[in-house]
C-alpha cells in the first residue's frame, strides 16, 4: 500500500493529503476514527487518515486527488451531520461501502464519551467482519468509563468551561455542565456582548480554570480567564493530535486520561 502523504509507523495508519490511492484501503475521516479503525483493523493494516496529524477537521478541504482515494476505498468510516461537509460530498458519490457513524443529528463529538465511541467501535468491528478485535478495544473503553465515573463522582464542583462545546456529551455522561466560549464550531467567536455574559457564567459558576485546546488560538479563552480571575489549562477535544505527539507515543486513551485528571483538578474532585 503507497502511503499518501507519510507513514505513521507507531499507529499503523496513513496520512492523506494529496497522495495516490490504492486498491484495498480503509479510509477514516481524522484521528479518533482512525485510531479507533486501526485498533480494530490491525497495526499492519495502513488506514488512511483523510486529516493531516495536527490539523483542525472542521477546515479540511479534499483535493481531486482526496476524492478519488474516498470514492476508490473498499470503506470510509466517517460521521455525517455535517461534521466534514466536503467528505460527505465525496462519499455521496461512492459505489463501496461507508460508514456514517454519527447517522441522527447532534453532538458529533462521540469519541469524547467512552460509552458512545464504545458503539462505533462495535460498528466499525461489524463493517471490518473483526468483531473479537472490536471487542477487545471496547474492553479498554470500558475500563476508560469506570475511571472516569470514579474520578468525577465526587467534586467541589459540577461546571467546567471550555473553548468550543465539544464536550458536551462527556459532561451529560458524567453529570457535569459544560460551558462554552464558542458554541460547537471551533471558528465561532462571541460577540462583545456574549463574551461579557460568558464571563460573568464563568464567575456566578465558581469554576476556577477556563480550558483552551492545542489546535485552536487561546486569545478569547484567555480573555475569559483573566477577566474572570481564573487561570487558563489545556482540555484536548481530541479532534487530532500533532505528528510529534503521536511520535512521543501519545494516542485517545492516553489524552482521555490526561484529560481526567485535568478535569479532576479544575472540578476539585476527591
Amino acid at each position: 500500500m503507497r502511503a499518501l502523504a507519510f507513514l505513521a509507523v507507531a499507529l499503523g495508519f496513513v496520512g492523506c493529503g494529496g497522495g495516490s490511492s490504492s486498491e484495498g484501503e480503509v479510509v477514516a475521516a481524522f484521528y479518533p476514527l482512525a485510531w479507533a479503525t486501526v485498533q480494530v483493523a490491525g497495526p499492519s493494516s495502513g488506514v488512511v487518515d483523510l486529516t493531516t496529524p495536527g490539523a483542525e477537521p472542521h477546515d479540511v478541504e479534499l483535493s481531486p486527488r482526496d476524492v478519488e482515494t474516498v470514492r476508490d476505498a473498499d470503506l470510509v468510516v466517517y460521521l455525517g451531520g455535517g461534521f466534514q461537509p466536503a467528505l460527505e460530498e465525496a462519499v455521496a458519490g461512492r459505489e463501496k461501502p461507508s460508514l456514517d457513524l454519527l447517522p441522527e443529528s447532534g453532538d458529533p463529538h462521540i469519541w469524547l464519551d467512552p460509552v458512545r465511541f464504545s458503539n462505533a467501535v462495535g460498528e466499525i468491528g461489524r463493517a471490518l467482519d473483526r468483531p473479537s478485535a472490536a471487542a477487545k478495544l471496547q474492553a479498554s473503553l470500558a475500563e476508560l468509563d469506570a475511571a472516569y465515573r470514579r474520578g468525577l463522582a465526587t467534586c467541589e464542583r459540577r461546571t467546567f468551561v471550555t473553548t468550543h462545546a465539544a464536550f458536551g456529551r462527556l459532561a451529560a455522561r458524567y453529570g457535569l455542565t459544560e460551558l462554552s466560549v464558542a458554541g460547537r464550531s471551533p471558528e465561532v467567536e462571541p460577540s462583545p456582548r456574549e463574551l461579557q455574559e460568558l464571563i460573568d457564567a464563568v464567575r456566578a459558576s465558581g469554576a476556577t480554570i477556563v480550558f483552551a485546546e492545542p489546535l485552536l488560538s487561546d486569545d478569547v479563552a484567555e480573555t475569559v480567564a483573566r477577566e474572570a480571575g481564573v487561570r487558563l489549562a489545556t482540555l484536548d477535544p481530541i479532534e487530532g493530535l500533532s505528528q510529534d505527539r503521536l511520535d512521543a507515543g501519545e494516542d485517545y486513551l492516553s489524552v482521555m486520561r490526561d484529560n481526567l485528571g485535568a478535569l479532576r483538578e479544575a472540578l476539585g474532585c476527591r
